[in-house]
């Protein structure tokens, strides 16, 4: 879990899980111990903090995690499991993956590291899940996240930090005002997620190609992996997008203006019916909105 990241969820209802997982999901939304849904992203960073801090570094921690992000619609129970083990996993293999073994082994020991793989697989050969029900990236939201949505289905919280909260700190410190309740989602149903995302398929493609090329650039290809990821899951269920802890990299007046989703679905237009300008200049100003945030990954 990284403190500036973007998600994005998928909440299924509460009868798709099998017994006992759906009895359980329906004690732990009635629950008032639970963490609130304005407070559950700071115990998720909270929680993947003291691991990291831990002597020796936990990377994936020993049990999967009980808790859920919870909605209720028309009489029915959302439920998002943070499955944190299984996100824990995959990060670290894709990890691996992606840094050389000098870098990988300078983080996590060789012995620990090989152990977290065994358990991983272990794990796999079991039949046990393998899609998580939430996707997470570091310093910018993916194109092809907005692609699900439209401009109605935004809600933005902008919150004040009270004057003991260590965000004001961080305030101080650069343009965001962050506080627990600063939030800016888009939400909609799985019907109109996954119709979307194959709509602007055959469009992308056409104008993009499959791209596999420059992570930070749509593609059909990354469409096609979100459009299988979705089609995993309840028909019935609802898709969030998350800006998470990047409203903290954002002051007040970026997150009024953005109108990321509002500006991917006219440049999918302009793709469409081949108003070359309109969808240039929708493009180009997606990649300048978040261009900054990330460049913030390398000062950091």
């Amino acid at each position: 879990m990284f403190p500036y990241a973007a998600y994005l969820r998928v909440y299924e209802p509460v009868t798709a899980f099998q017994e006992p997982a759906r009895t359980l999901w329906t004690a732990y939304a009635e629950s008032r111990r639970r963490p609130r849904r304005i407070r559950a992203l700071g115990v998720e960073h909270r929680d993947a903090a003291h691991r990291l801090a831990a002597a020796p570094l936990e990377v994936v921690p020993d049990r999967e995690s009980r808790d859920a992000y919870v909605r209720r619609l028309d009489d029915m129970i959302y439920v998002c499991p943070w499955e944190t083990r299984l996100r824990s996993w995959i990060a670290f293999e894709r990890f691996r993956d992606e840094q050389p073994l000098g870098v990988a082994s300078a983080f996590v020991p060789p012995p620990q590291a090989e152990r977290i793989a065994q358990a991983f697989e272990r794990w796999k050969r079991a039949g046990r899940p393998l899609r998580p029900h939430i996707l997470t990236s570091t310093w910018h939201v993916p194109l092809d996240w907005f692609v699900p949505f439209v401009r109605t289905e935004r809600s933005l919280t902008l919150g004040v930090p009270e004057p003991d909260d260590p965000a004001c700190d961080h305030a101080a410190q650069g343009p965001a005002t962050a506080a627990p309740a600063r939030t800016l989602l888009y939400v909609t149903s799985m019907g109109e997620a996954r119709r979307r995302v194959d709509h602007a398929l055959p469009v992308v493609r056409e104008n993009l190609g499959d791209g596999s090329g420059d992570v930070y650039l749509l593609s059909a290809g990354r469409l096609e992996t979100l459009s299988r990821w979705l089609a995993e899951f309840h028909p019935r269920a609802l898709v969030e997008l998350d800006y998470g802890g990047l409203v903290h990299l954002l002051d007040d007046e970026a997150l009024r203006a953005d109108e990321s989703v509002a500006e991917m679905s006219v440049a999918l237009t302009g793709m469409q019916r081949g108003e070359v300008e309109l969808t240039v200049a929708m493009y180009k100003r997606l990649l300048a909105r978040w261009r900054p945030v990330r460049a913030l990954e390398s000062a950091n």
